[in-house]
């Protein structure tokens, strides 16, 4: 994709990822208590996974620009070999282009590499793209959530299991 680079996450990068989290979930009407709209972790990213093992967070650039993130991380209450993917969103205009796909694949590849062999994620019925992406990566629903994230307005809970490195 021309002119877009995926990074690890920065200091300066918290504002303008919180900022892109927050808009889409505004934009979907998930804007709801028991989200990440609402988690304080949401404005320090860069503080909460280079101090938590098993983490990392992704940042995509356009030009230079922050317009989107995702993460893996080793959510409290996981399996040992479990980790969920995390904050994952797009700024609107970045939507569409195929970016999506390129951050799951750059979260997949981060938890092979740490020894993951399955991603967890929670979702919303309000952000039925996102699920369709999911469903197209092989995640597969489960009955109820897994780990302790705190995110009680999911509604969805999905599982995949990760070939071996």
């Amino acid at each position: 994709m021309d002119g877009i680079t995926i990074r690890t996450i920065e200091p300066t990068d918290n504002a303008a990822i919180a900022s892109i989290i927050r808009a889409a979930l505004t934009e979907f009407g998930a804007n709801k208590p028991g989200t990440v709209y609402f988690d304080e972790s949401t404005d320090h990213l860069h503080e909460l996974f280079s101090s938590t093992k098993g983490s990392r967070y992704f940042i995509a650039l356009k030009n230079g620009e922050i317009i989107g993130g995702a993460g893996i991380f080793p959510t409290e209450g996981l399996p040992a070999h479990v980790c969920e993917l995390v904050k994952m969103y797009l700024h609107k205009d970045a939507r569409g282009l195929g970016l999506g796909k390129l951050m799951i694949d750059q979260c997949i590849e981060a938890a092979k590499q740490m020894g993951f062999n399955q991603i967890y994620l929670e979702t919303m019925p309000e952000l039925k793209k996102a699920v369709s992406v999911y469903k197209k990566f092989g995640f597969n629903y489960l009955e109820g959530p897994l780990g302790n994230s705190g995110h009680t307005g999911c509604g969805i809970w999905m599982l995949k299991s990760l070939e071996t490195v």
